[in-house]
């Protein structure tokens, strides 16, 4: 593990310009509106399923996603919106998701978990606890297969550490010495259980990488050039030398597991959810570094915000006045196979009433 003087000093993020630092806060602002808009249309029946939201964590995706090159991938569990919208995915799409609409980014079919952009090298949101993992082992193991530079981020949240799926997946990746980099967004409680009654660990989560003689380390979410710093030291290690790091990140969620989640402030007191909003936030921290450098005001942040907004109000506008998917839409997108009539389609039982 590598320390820092401070990490606004680390080389990748002395190279930062202001218009990128700009957009930094511009995209967790994006987040966070979107996100508390869509508490909103879900509160008032506009949408279905499960709703998992993000906001507290914005300096996570934001921060990882901002150092990605041309041959990285990233997947990610399904408290998916931060970071579908940090690698550009359109707003619109993402709301249109939400409501079930045909416009949506995967037809209305997905709806908040599952959120896919192949096109931007995001392989999705995933409803099922760590089955991301080793999926993101594939994407790295097909960027070696391939003799390609890259890397695949692979984030799940703490709660998914003790899947088998996730020790089988470190186990390979550092078997093999492949280009992923699992990143652990810590936000302290799994659904509705704490830490330390859910894991048994050493000093964090990420130590448990040593049992697969892998690099780890630990550090806070909240600061964007801290996660950059961090972050990058993995993706050099990943480009370099194809070899796998588990990173853990603290965070914390404002909300509950989900929208669902009816008991949020009774195993965390909302005390506790005020101390992190007000000491912690990420988009608080960023704003203020921006205005200490001279990069901001404070009106035009405020300007910022108030653009997120009306972003996110055009978004609703559009997925309200989106058509749903027709009925005979119902059997499509299961087996890309069967979609395109390939010739794997000819043999095997895809449904089970064939």
């Amino acid at each position: 593990m590598e320390t820092l003087a401070h990490p606004a000093d680390a080389a990748i993020n002395r190279r930062l310009t202001k218009e990128e630092k700009i957009r930094f806060l511009r995209e967790m602002f994006r987040i966070r509106r979107f996100e508390q808009t869509s508490l909103k249309y879900y509160n008032l029946g506009k949408m279905g399923g499960f709703l998992h939201l993000y906001s507290g964590q914005e300096a996570v995706a934001i921060g990882t996603v901002s150092l990605l090159g041309e041959n990285d991938h990233l997947v990610t569990a399904y408290r998916d919106h931060g970071h579908a919208l940090a690698v550009g995915m359109d707003m619109k799409a993402c709301m249109a998701e939400l409501f079930g609409k045909a416009t949506g980014c995967s037809k209305g079919k997905g709806g908040s978990m599952h959120f896919f952009a192949p096109d931007k090298k995001f392989w999705g949101g995933h409803g099922i606890v760590g089955g991301q993992t080793p999926l993101g082992l594939g994407l790295a193991f097909g960027l070696k297969y391939k003799g390609l530079r890259g890397c695949c981020l692979c984030y799940l949240g703490d709660g998914a550490v003790n899947q088998g799926t996730f020790h089988e997946s470190l186990n390979v990746a550092a078997l093999f010495k492949l280009p992923v980099i699992y990143i652990i967004e810590n936000n302290g409680y799994s659904m509705g259980t704490s830490q330390k009654r859910s894991s048994s660990f050493q000093e964090a989560l990420a130590k448990r990488a040593e049992g697969y003689d892998m690099v780890w380390d630990v550090f806070k979410g909240e600061d964007v050039y801290e996660v950059r710093a961090k972050t990058q030291i993995a993706i050099d290690r990943a480009h370099n030398d194809s070899e796998p790091t588990l990173l853990e990140i603290q965070t914390y969620r404002y909300y509950g597991h989900s929208v669902a989640d009816a008991n949020a402030k009774k195993y965390r007191t909302p005390e506790e959810i005020e101390r992190y909003k007000a000491n912690h936030d990420p988009i608080r921290i960023w704003s203020r570094r921006l205005m200490e450098e001279g990069i901001l005001t404070e009106t035009q942040i405020e300007n910022i915000d108030v653009e997120a907004k009306e972003e996110t109000n055009d978004a609703v506008k559009f997925a309200e006045g989106s058509p749903f998917p027709s009925e005979d839409e119902i059997l499509s997108d299961v087996y890309w196979e069967v979609d395109h009539q390939t010739d794997a389609a000819k043999y095997g039982r895809y449904f089970f009433n064939s």
